[in-house]
């Protein structure tokens, strides 16, 4: 893994800031090498130092949560992560609590928003993908794969509308998207 040092800087800074490194200094090299794993594609990809910082600040605190987690150092309970140092409420208050047990409770659905490094990841096999197309279009230009591809997949046309726009049968559309794809997924199973 090759990190520019000012970038092992901002990695180092922004872990020692996390709240959770205090108490666990002895898991530095565990956090580092966690961080440096799930960010190596974002630090390569984005330019700007405070886009970067922003993102690396979430990657820490994922890895440092599975560091802790991995370790026993952390474990899940219905209110979040709790450290395994402290007791849960529940056993500190001497009295009995009241039963909350016919409560009820509606949850809104909730949208996860993609993690840094799955957009990374996507960005990465959508640039393989086009690659792919741009290269068996040049070994057969006659066939139209580009076109074919972005009418398709760019522009969501359905095959007879491309069968149209390119003065095609709508089965010869398919026959060539199908052929498409698969010189594709050849070219990913040869990287």
């Amino acid at each position: 893994m090759e990190l520019a040092q000012d970038k092992i800087d901002l990695i180092e800074k922004i872990i020692k800031s996390d709240r959770k490194f205090a108490d666990n200094e002895d898991l530095y090299d565990d956090f580092f090498n966690e961080t440096c794993k799930r960010s190596l594609i974002i630090v390569k990809t984005v330019k700007s130092d405070e886009t970067l910082e922003a993102y690396l600040r979430k990657i820490v605190t994922t890895s440092i949560l599975n560091v802790l987690k991995n370790e026993g150092r952390l474990r899940r309970t219905k209110s979040g992560y709790m450290s395994t140092n402290h007791l849960p409420l529940e056993s500190a208050v001497s009295e009995t609590l009241p039963d909350y047990s016919k409560i009820e409770i509606n949850y809104e659905p909730v949208s996860i928003q993609e993690t840094p490094e799955d957009l990374a990841v996507k960005k990465d096999i959508l640039q393989k993908i086009v690659d792919a197309v741009y290269k068996i279009d040049e070994e057969n230009p006659e066939k139209n794969y580009y076109k074919l591809y972005y009418l398709r997949y760019e522009k969501g046309m359905t095959q007879n509308e491309i069968a149209e726009e390119l003065n095609l049968s709508q089965s010869e559309v398919s026959k060539r998207l199908f052929k498409l794809m698969d010189k594709v997924k050849q070219a990913f199973n040869q990287d």
